[in-house]
């Protein structure tokens, strides 16, 4: 066996706190005198750790940087004030290791602009993870628009210190999307990075006792380790626990908190049998259905038994939370009902039925279920089903980066054919049905006469023409099939044609989706249209 100096210490501390514990008070046991002395909460069924200890470290922290964004044909602007300059400059040095950069020459250049970059890193974020960063035009600058232009490395710092030479908790890089589809939220000057930003450290959680004592410290830590395993919880002081989240819950940290506030501290039989009994009896007629399922599934594999009774309620919310509760404790009978509401076409729990089926430990067979609804009518069952598909890296999505800037995702499954644009976290266009054709005799042409798309009749090809913004008299003309995955390889991919799929005349994302729609909307493509919201949660955010 291999010596584990922190076990070990973990177990010598434990068995030193039971000792003290289980002396506490002559002739009861340490439990009972715990207990006793312990507020018992409004159900008078003993402390939960939320009671005990507040969580911190949980919150969202707003980042903020200036960065140089280039590709912008003659849409940016020189301008930038001294010590945003120097800023950049330093950035530039140590991140650009091709010495023979003129920085000054490429924050003059007009196809570059300064910007400033916000983003918001989510709660209790993991190193390396992923969220979309809006990116705005410096004020009093005389860039015209971000369109089709490639945020270079961003260093991001808390947003109240930005300036300040701190340490930064993000970078960003990457294609900045500019969008002209929501009437009044961007005006191409305002753009995103989807999924641009990463964070470069791990986010501790820690519980603070709200009375320190290293003896409920201990307890809590115990307590924690026992229902979600060894090493979840570590007791720094008598006021701090740290915690590490279970890999179960790395796609829902903040489940995880909310499960560990509902966490009871002591357990005795008769106490969890109270317990399991009045959140049941709350789950089939309280008001508050989601607390009740959250501190079932926190008590444990023990309440399932309970909860089966209400797999058959006639009450579809009652039956549903029941069904994903089981399921989250690991039983198949709850999976088996939240499948029979995936498929019911009358349920208001579809969507949340088929996420909770992704999320329960017991996956067996889930990716054959999930499939079975990619056909479905209802269009948000069959993105449901595929986003979870996804999750679960399954070869009925098939996957290709275009341009190093978006995926196309291809469902071949039967059903009406459908694309879908993502505008969160990842840019991505899906075809579901595919594949996906366009019709013959057809033309399309961009508002601008940049691009356009010309489908002859009686022929089963199509040529797709792209002219110069700035010189008109430069054409590239290129020939592609009536497959719509086809045009949009052809549209997007990289023009030096190092791409694995050919030479593409190089259309940034951005551009792309008007002509999508454009293609739907003409009749051009024989298929429904689909298209997430923008990141809201951004679009607010003051520079």
């Amino acid at each position: 066996m291999k010596f584990d100096s922190r076990r070990l210490i973990w177990f010598t501390v434990s068995v030193v706190m039971s000792l003290v514990i289980g002396c506490a008070e002559p002739g009861s046991s340490g439990v009972q005198a715990t207990q006793a002395a312990l507020p018992q909460g409004p159900d008078g069924l003993g402390p939960t750790i939320g009671m005990l200890a507040e969580v911190f470290a949980s919150n969202p922290v707003r980042v903020s940087g200036y960065g140089l964004v280039g590709g912008l044909n003659g849409t940016g602007s020189g301008e930038c004030p001294e010590p945003i300059r120097e800023e950049l400059e330093k950035y530039i040095r140590q991140h650009f290791q091709d010495s023979s950069v003129n920085v000054n020459t490429l924050i003059e250049s007009p196809d570059t602009a300064v910007v400033i970059v916000n983003g918001i890193i989510p709660p209790a974020a993991s190193k390396g993870q992923r969220f979309d960063v809006k990116v705005s035009v410096l004020p009093g600058t005389q860039t015209t628009s971000l369109e089709g232009g490639w945020l270079y490395g961003c260093d991001l710092c808390e947003s109240r210190q930005l300036g300040i030479s701190i340490r930064s908790l993000a970078v960003a890089e990457g294609p900045v999307y500019t969008d002209s589809s929501d009437a009044g939220l961007l005006d191409g000057r305002t753009g995103f990075c989807l999924g641009g930003g990463a964070v470069l450290d791990e986010y501790k959680i820690n519980l603070a006792l709200r009375r320190p004592d290293y003896r409920i410290a201990n307890q809590i830590r115990n307590r924690i380790n026992e229902r979600f395993g060894y090493d979840t919880a570590w007791a720094l002081a008598p006021g701090s626990i740290e915690l590490r989240v279970p890999a179960k819950y790395n796609d829902d940290k903040t489940r995880f908190i909310r499960l560990v506030g509902a966490t009871y501290l002591i357990e005795t039989p008769e106490l969890v049998e109270k317990r399991i009994a009045s959140r049941v009896r709350g789950l089939a007629s309280g008001p508050n259905k989601d607390i009740d399922e959250l501190v079932l599934e926190a008590i444990g594999k023990e309440a399932a038994a309970k909860l089966a009774g209400l797999l058959s309620s006639p009450d579809p919310e009652v039956r549903f939370h029941a069904a994903r509760c089981m399921s989250d404790l690991g039983d198949p009978r709850g999976r088996e009902t939240l499948w029979s509401i995936a498929s019911d076409k009358k349920s208001a729990y579809r969507v949340a039925a088929v996420n909770a089926i992704v999320d329960s430990p017991v996956r067996q067979d889930a990716a054959s279920l999930l499939r079975i609804l990619l056909r479905d009518d209802d269009f948000s069952v069959r993105l449901a089903a595929y986003e979870s598909l996804v999750r679960l890296n399954d070869a009925s999505v098939s996957r290709q980066v275009i341009g190093e800037s978006f995926y196309l995702d291809r469902i071949s499954a039967p059903g009406k054919p459908a694309i879908y644009i993502s505008r969160r976290q990842q840019a991505r266009v899906v075809l579901f049905g595919a594949p996906v054709y366009c019709r013959s005799n057809f033309f399309i042409e961009t508002p601008d006469k940049t691009i356009t798309i010309n489908a002859p009749p009686d022929e089963q090809t199509v040529s797709i023409i792209r002219r110069h913004p700035k010189r008109p008299d430069t054409i590239i003309d290129l020939k592609t099939s009536l497959a719509l995955s086809d045009i949009i390889r052809t549209l997007c991919s990289d023009p030096s044609g190092t791409g694995r799929d050919g030479p593409g005349l190089g259309v940034p994302f951005s551009a792309l989706v008007p002509i999508l729609k454009q293609m739907v909307d003409s009749g051009a493509v024989q298929a429904e249209f689909h298209i997430s919201p923008l990141p809201q949660e951004m679009l607010n955010i003051k520079n």
